[in-house]
């Protein structure tokens, strides 16, 4: 087991056009650590915002490698969950901006 706080499992939401479209279906996009597995992943998620989850996807995005005047770099790799809640439970990330 990982020794890992809440928060540290959890680094931020991702905010896109294609993940608000995924708030309307009970989907929420989160960044994570790269060494986290579902079952942790869904038990912050249930902590830190107090909700049921249902399912949990992972995915693993490599770094791109990239040209800047004419020097060759790879950013930095990532690894996000799509987290499924449960019937009747929302993430509020605004939290009443307006």
């Amino acid at each position: 087991m990982l020794n890992l706080n809440l928060y540290d499992v959890v680094r931020k939401p991702i905010i896109s056009e294609k993940s608000t479209d995924l708030m309307a279906l009970s989907k929420y996009t989160f960044e994570v650590d790269e060494r986290v597995n579902k079952s942790i992943v869904k038990k912050a998620i249930e902590k830190i915002f107090n909700v049921k989850v249902l399912k949990v996807n992972i995915h693993n995005k490599d770094g791109d490698v990239v040209i800047f005047k004419g020097k060759k770099g790879v950013k930095k790799s990532r690894k996000k969950a799509v987290v499924t809640l449960m019937k009747d439970y929302t993430i509020d990330f605004i939290g009443g901006v307006k």
